[in-house]
């Protein structure tokens, strides 16, 4: 995402895809992709699964951007929650696909019905986005550093320390503290 978006500009581009904009998706996609690529990535870990990923996560953007709530969450947290469920989707099919490779098909039919989402699903996602916010507002900034440069740059403890000049043990001591706290957190909105 470029640096001169902001979360009012993603708000903004949001509402308009809800009134079926697609100026405004394609606007989006070019402020958000590449952020929202490297999550995909992570989370399937294949270039051409990360980029279907995309494309069906753009889609989902597309239908259920009129759920967007501002005051649950802020726009990047909800696009990327968006991104790493379908990311997890499109794990669970192929994990799904490889099982059903012998199974009749009269069976098949109850087993892919599950993979649908619903309008709750994406209320849900929303929540625990706004959720996941809000508890990391509450950790201490430096342990808050750690774990979000671990998450969203899928970086391990000693990649962090070497790029923040810390010894590991710090490292290790602030990761273990903040994800103690945000689970801490995130347990009573649970």
């Amino acid at each position: 995402m470029k640096t001169a978006t902001t979360d009012d500009q993603l708000i903004h581009w949001l509402e308009r895809i809800a009134a079926q904009d697609s100026a405004a998706l394609r606007q989006l996609y070019d402020a958000t992709s590449s952020k929202l690529y490297a999550i995909a990535m992570r989370v399937v870990g294949n270039v051409e699964h990360a980029e279907d990923v995309l494309q069906e996560a753009y889609l989902t953007i597309w239908r259920v951007a009129g759920d967007y709530k501002a005051p649950l969450s802020p726009p990047m947290v909800w696009l990327g929650v968006i991104v790493r469920s379908r990311g997890l989707d499109f794990l669970r099919r192929r994990t799904a696909e490889r099982s059903l490779a012998g199974q009749p098909v009269e069976d098949m039919a109850d087993t892919l019905a599950a993979d649908i989402d619903t309008p709750m699903d994406t209320q849900e996602a929303s929540e625990q986005a706004w959720a996941l916010h809000e508890c990391l507002r509450k950790i201490e900034a430096k342990q808050r550093q750690v774990v979000t440069l671990a998450y969203f740059r899928d970086l391990s403890q000693s990649e962090l320390a070497t790029q923040l000049k810390l010894p590991l043990g710090t490292v290790k001591t602030w990761m273990r503290r903040g994800l103690d706290q945000l689970r801490t957190c995130m347990n009573r909105f649970a």
